[in-house]
């Protein structure tokens, strides 16, 4: 089940009384409250971001914040959202990640206008950089995002530019005789 299914479902499920635990219930009321494009919009933007956290096999707490304060910047939502937002997208992730990678980010890119995908490229970059280092698995994969969201070489170059002095392949090479 991808995440975008993920949320509907649990759109359905409280609508239809069927949640299974308060918790469900809890999470269903506050994503209820934003409309399914947006909804969908934004669940979509913090999987990508999770995808890209989770390249070197692991999301450190630092990294979580940070997609948390985009998720609630971009989404224009109360922290308590953007937390659930983000904690469901980290969670399919971990779940779906391999699968569910591309799908995600193509539908990302058929649902965003370019500023937003530019929008999207810059944070992926800040949630790598959170943890003061861009690792080789990451920088990879957020190329391999960059792609899948029609950006050219010379564009994703550019976007990485601000961020240069974390990327451990540049440091390894400093640390070199």
């Amino acid at each position: 089940m991808s995440i975008l299914d993920w949320f509907q479902h649990l759109r359905a499920t409280a609508s239809s009384g069927q949640g299974d635990t308060e918790t469900v219930r809890r999470i269903v009321n506050e994503l209820d409250k934003l409309d399914g494009a947006r909804a969908r919009y934004l669940a979509a933007f913090a999987y990508v971001l999770s995808r890209v956290a989770a390249a070197d096999l692991h999301i450190s707490d630092v990294e979580t914040a940070k997609m948390v304060e985009l998720v609630t910047r971009v989404g224009q939502l109360p922290e308590a959202q953007a937390i659930l937002v983000v904690q469901i997208a980290k969670s399919q992730n971990r779940l779906l990640g391999g699968t569910e990678d591309y799908l995600v980010t193509r539908e990302f890119r058929e649902i965003s206008s370019e500023r937003e995908r530019r929008e999207l490229l810059d944070c992926l970059f800040a949630v790598s950089a959170a943890d003061d280092e861009i690792s080789a698995e990451e920088e990879a994969q957020m190329w391999q995002t960059a792609r899948e969201l029609g950006f050219t070489h010379a564009e994703y170059v550019e976007a990485r530019l601000p961020y240069s002095d974390k990327r451990t392949v540049l440091r390894r090479n400093e640390e070199r005789p």
